[in-house]
């Protein structure tokens, strides 16, 4: 046992809700009250961020809340200046809680003269004075070796396998786990084991980038109710093509299953008249009212295995516990009932 007495909490603005779900279901665990550290994160008139903690941290395992969202370089920014305030305020260790890691999709060079922006947000994160990275389903694993600190990678596809087999409980041999592409394969592959379901595959190709030229169906999808696995979805135009592709090859029905619900542009547009029936996704970005008011989209919630994950780094215990059913079935008791 750490002879720290709690672990703290503090949040940025990026996503405020979720800070707090984490506070309730740790207070849950711990059987007290765990609330978020008192802070002032506002705008000068310029835009120029200014933080202030009110509270004494010297010597306290702090955990900053904080995805890197739209508008991911403000939540970015905001990021980096708490856990400047808290490394200067002699924070004994300072661990970024980043359900959503904006920028992971420049994770490598595509062609010349271009940057790898991941691994420049790597740097500025330890150089601010983090000590550990915990996340959700980044887009690329690789990014953890752009890290010379621990990256605590966790998986929404244990949680989605939880709400598939409520969701679906009386028709788990007509699904079908599909993966958008073949990049996705492995992700779809381990759903797939999860909820013992067959396995297919959308070929696309693109003229350019954000325009797919082409879709193909790999497997037979013929009478299947498709489940489309990805990491994110943002415009939601592929994703809506896709569904419309396993249509036309015989899908009873299309449902997707996304963790990061970005949903920018016309993407609440695109999914409402779209084939698909629902999109699932997390909170692990603030939803807006567009996207929680729309019919066919459902948000799964993300605190309480941020929650336990932050318990178990903590104690000093495995946090790849919680990617197996019977440690996360219990965490979520009560949510995927009846």
């Amino acid at each position: 046992m750490p002879s720290i007495t709690e672990p703290k909490l503090i949040s940025g603005n990026a996503n405020r809700p979720l800070a707090l779900a984490i506070a309730r279901r740790m207070s849950m665990h711990r059987g007290m009250n765990v609330g978020l550290v008192e802070a002032r994160v506002e705008r000068f008139n310029d835009q120029e961020i200014f933080v202030e903690v009110y509270e004494n941290v010297r010597g306290e395992d702090m955990f900053i809340i904080q995805p890197t969202s739209r508008p991911a370089n403000d939540n970015l920014m905001e990021l980096l200046i708490i856990a400047d305030a808290l490394r200067r305020s002699s924070a004994s260790r300072i661990t970024a809680v980043i359900p959503y890691f904006g920028y992971a999709r420049q994770d490598r060079r595509t062609k010349a003269r271009t940057p790898i922006s991941a691994k420049l947000v790597a740097n500025m994160l330890v150089e601010a004075g983090i000590e550990r990275i915990l996340t959700m389903d980044l887009h690329a694993v690789q990014i953890q070796g752009f890290f010379d600190i621990p990256v605590d990678n966790l998986y929404a596809s244990p949680i989605f396998a939880l709400d598939i087999q409520h969701q679906f409980r009386d028709c788990m041999d007509d699904l079908m786990v599909v993966s958008p592409d073949v990049g996705g394969v492995a992700r779809a592959r381990e759903l797939a084991q999860r909820i013992n379901a067959p396995l297919s595959i959308v070929d696309k190709r693109r003229e350019k980038a954000g325009e797919v030229a082409e879709m193909t169906v790999i497997g037979n999808v013929q009478g299947k109710k498709c489940i489309i696995v990805d990491d994110m979805c943002d415009t939601a135009g592929t994703l809506c093509k896709a569904a419309a592709v396993l249509t036309e090859a015989g899908a009873t029905e299309v449902h997707a299953y996304t963790s990061h619900g970005v949903l920018s542009g016309p993407a609440v547009s695109n999914i409402t008249n779209s084939v698909l029936k629902s999109l699932v996704i997390t909170d692990s970005i603030q939803p807006t009212e567009a996207v929680k008011a729309t019919p066919n989209i459902r948000i799964v919630p993300t605190a309480p295995i941020f929650a336990q994950a932050i318990m178990n780094i903590w104690h000093g215990t495995s946090v790849s516990s919680l990617f197996e059913h019977e440690t996360l079935s219990p965490i979520y008791e009560g949510m995927f009932n009846g």
